[in-house]
């Protein structure tokens, strides 16, 4: 059985916040996205879960997932009915926040 490919897309304000990423940290966490989220997106997995409860402070379409590469945290939502998963957030997570500290 072949994989579904997923659509990738970035809201603007992600765009924003890549910018000011060090080229080779904005390198991983792009390659990070391309490679977790580009089949299965809403498998959880141990650097990706589903976030029960959270109210972002943007558009979405529930639920919202977090992916975890190294210090960042990157929240998207998936549109099961087009394949597209959306980049909403990212985010640097030290080691003393919490997901709403930092959103």
């Amino acid at each position: 059985m072949a994989k579904t490919l997923h659509l990738i897309e970035y809201a603007q304000g992600v765009v924003d916040d890549l910018a000011v990423l060090r080229a080779f940290e904005r390198k991983r966490v792009l390659d990070g996205v391309e490679k977790q989220l580009s089949h299965e997106p809403m498998r959880e997995t141990r650097n990706r879960k589903m976030l029960h409860g959270l109210i972002p402070p943007w558009q979405d379409v529930e639920p919202v997932w977090e992916l975890r590469i190294g210090q960042y945290r990157v929240f998207y939502d998936v549109d099961v009915a087009t394949g597209v998963v959306t980049i909403r957030a990212l985010r640097r997570k030290p080691p003393h926040k919490t997901i709403e500290d930092i959103l």
